[in-house]
């Protein structure tokens, strides 16, 4: 299977180099991308082919990995939409829909849709994907196969869905590295030194997300075991209910999801 690329930026080098390191072969995969430095870059660094604009390689792949930003999608596509005819079109541009690609697309139809994260840069991300009907088991498994170099999957069933998934996982590492810097600042206001704080937050957050992923007890429960009856934790965790935390979170995300979908509405305008 080959596989062609149209950006070559970050998670698309990511994707890359998540590939080859699973064994894929580097003949295989060709890039379109317009600036001189990032082919170079991936010329150095990953030893693919990568070109200004469609050539041999690129239109003869059999998939097609659309990784530009989402406001230079429709006016990139511009030369490859009369040469998809029975390929597999994945998209990882935030916001874009696959309403809109179909329409760029000249109606094709074998169109994934992905939500990747920025963990994924060093192949720890999740992603979430959604295909439309004209997509076969076979191809689901290779978008599964290639969002999979770089972390976890999971399929929705609605597109719309990719709009909360967004608000979660996409935005999320944004509020997880908050906390961090929250945990840190706060370290320092209380004494203790900045390189000090900074290291109890950063393995406070990276440890407990562990201990979350491998025991079998819930958030919820592992919470409650930290937290005993009068102590220091039960203190923290009365200032979090007395300020409405819970609640402010969950309309910080409603807030996302909601601008997600606002997103989606002004990419699709022609």
């Amino acid at each position: 299977m080959s596989i062609a690329f149209l950006g070559g930026g970050n998670m698309a080098n990511a994707l890359i180099g998540g590939l080859l390191a699973r064994g894929y072969e580097r003949r295989s995969i060709s890039v379109i991308e317009v600036s001189p430095a990032a082919r170079a870059r991936l010329a150095a660094q990953h030893g693919v082919r990568a070109s200004a604009a469609p050539d041999a390689s690129t239109l003869q792949a059999g998939t097609l990995v659309l990784a530009v930003k989402p406001q230079d999608m429709k006016t990139a596509l511009a030369s490859l939409a009369g040469s998809l005819r029975g390929k597999l079109v994945i998209s990882i541009a935030a916001g874009v829909r696959l309403e809109a690609l179909s329409r760029w697309l000249q109606g094709h139809r074998k169109l994934v849709r992905c939500m990747p994260n920025m963990p994924a840069l060093i192949g720890a991300g999740i992603t979430a994907l959604y295909a439309l009907p004209e997509v076969s088991g076979e191809e689901r498994a290779t978008a599964q196969g290639i969002l999979g170099a770089v972390g976890e999957v999971v399929w929705v069933d609605e597109e719309r869905l990719l709009d909360p998934v967004t608000a979660v996982s996409g935005s999320g590492p944004a509020y997880v590295f908050w906390f961090i810097e929250q945990l840190a600042v706060s370290a320092e206001k209380l004494g203790l030194a900045k390189d000090v704080s900074r290291k109890l937050a950063l393995h406070t957050v990276l440890g407990a997300a562990k201990l979350a992923m491998q025991s079998s007890d819930s958030p919820e429960d592992l919470r409650k075991q930290v937290t005993s009856k009068g102590g220091t934790t039960e203190a923290a965790l009365k200032v979090f209910d007395e300020e409405g935390l819970a609640e402010r979170f969950a309309r910080a995300l409603e807030a996302a999801s909601r601008r997600g979908a606002q997103l989606g509405d002004a990419l699709g305008k022609d």
